[in-house]
């Protein structure tokens, strides 16, 4: 999105105190004590028959692999703290960021070049009572601000496609129990680690991300098993330096709505559902609606199929996304508390269900076009929860032990060679892109991936 805006990465990060995100640290998930990375790299070279972690698989029954992680830049250079951008995207990343400063950051960028915004409180949404579209929005102040379409970003309580519309929400609360968040921001304790970590407790889970003024700390929780004081309470007791501000409770439902487009408006972002925090998906999805929206934008006139299409498309996108983070809590050894047996024991979407047994039985991984979590994704998150599968592609068995080593050696040597390049994420940081503390950083917050 910013290289079709054409915004300066150095100019982004320094207005938003961003970091960079190499992956998510997931600890005690499989087990309390353990952890594993979902690095955002790619691991190994695959061939076109089977994908690199076959033939890692085929390796390791020989004794002639190291960890899979040992094949990844990426998830390496999280483990050292260490960064640096890389000629042809040779590393890939993400970022942290804060939310509100870059949501100042875009009205600047965006009223550059000629948007109005009008600042008020809907007080009404008015509709024509023949075709049921949305004729203006009546504010408090009295202003009526008409229009042909509109773009419902009104947040979780959905006041046009939900409250005007009337569009059913579909909760996935028996998928996802968690549904509570508290958050709170603290001063840095140490310098910044380019990852996020995602840390699994008796009833729910925690976040922290590292900016470079402050760090955001949060719990996700199910309510059933954990009351909102006591996640305050538990999370100001998890974390280090200075506490910025006091935790603010968020509830919500995970789910969606059953449609996203309705006669002339769309929803976009939380007016639309929320799965949760866990894989910081939200923002991907806000801006896969944005792009879709942009290739199906209804220029001369509404037509039924574009809605159609449009609910399809998204439907299917957002079902991937909430099939993987489920994936997390489903695939677990955990039996210590009522909320993980509950998990472990679910029954899970089918298309999920059959993903997660056929990795158990072959290791195959089946992708569908467009889907956001690639064949590593999925991979590293279903090993990194403890599924071993049971056999894998036998094309694997046709390569000589020594082929074989010199086809992994050679990659973790590359891997090797470019990650001793790599400067500390915090020196690079302080070269490319140093920012100023804000004034004021307490009187804000917004959660991961919200």
């Amino acid at each position: 999105m910013h290289t079709v805006l054409d915004l300066d990465e150095k100019e982004f990060m320094q207005a938003t105190q961003a970091t960079i995100k190499l992956g998510i640290s997931f600890e005690n998930w499989r087990n309390i004590g353990e952890n594993y990375i979902h690095s955002f790299g790619r691991t190994g070279q695959g061939h076109w028959t089977a994908g690199f972690h076959h033939f890692w698989l085929e390796a390791r029954k020989r004794g002639l692999a190291s960890d899979y992680g040992d094949y990844c830049l990426e998830l390496r250079a999280a483990q050292d703290d260490r960064f640096m951008t890389l000629p042809d995207n040779g590393i890939n990343f993400a970022y942290h960021f804060d939310a509100a400063l870059y949501g100042q950051f875009m009205r600047r960028f965006s009223e550059a070049l000629g948007v109005k915004r009008i600042e008020g409180k809907i007080a009404e949404v008015r509709t024509d009572a023949q075709s049921g579209h949305i004729t203006g929005l009546a504010l408090a102040s009295g202003e009526l601000i008409e229009g042909d379409f509109f773009v419902d970003c009104t947040g979780m309580r959905s006041l046009l496609l939900g409250g005007a519309l009337g569009v059913p929400f579909e909760s996935w609360q028996h998928w996802l129990p968690c549904d509570g968040a508290v958050a709170t921001q603290t001063t840095p304790a140490r310098d910044p680690v380019p990852y996020t970590r995602a840390i699994a407790h008796p009833w729910g889970w925690q976040w922290q991300i590292p900016l470079q003024h402050r760090v955001g700390h949060g719990l996700v929780y199910c309510s059933k098993y954990l009351s909102d004081d006591d996640a305050k309470a538990t999370l100001l007791a998890n974390v280090q330096g200075e506490v910025l501000r006091t935790p603010k409770v968020i509830k919500f439902t995970p789910g969606q709505r059953k449609q996203v487009w309705k006669h002339n408006c769309v929803g976009i972002g939380l007016s639309t559902g929320f799965i949760e925090p866990l894989e910081s998906t939200s923002i991907h999805l806000v801006q896969k609606g944005v792009t879709r929206l942009i290739e199906m934008f209804p220029t001369d006139g509404i037509c039924q199929s574009d809605i159609d299409e449009y609910n399809n498309q998204t439907n299917e996108a957002i079902e991937v996304v909430r099939n993987f983070v489920v994936l997390h809590y489903k695939v677990t050894n955990r039996d210590d508390t009522e909320f993980w047996r509950y998990c472990r024991d679910m029954d899970v979407p089918e298309k999920l269900r059959h993903r997660i047994q056929l990795f158990r039985d072959t290791a195959r991984v089946v992708i569908a076009p467009l889907e956001l979590f690639a064949e590593n994704s999925w991979v590293q998150v279903m090993m990194g929860q403890g599924i071993t599968p049971k056999a894998h592609h036998p094309i694997t068995r046709q390569m000589a032990n020594g082929d074989l080593a010199d086809f992994l050696n050679g990659i973790r040597k590359e891997v090797a060679r470019t990650f001793a390049k790599l400067p500390k994420h915090q020196a690079w940081l302080q070269s490319f892109c140093p920012a100023p503390v804000p004034e004021d950083t307490s009187a804000r917050w917004m959660p991961a991936g919200r």
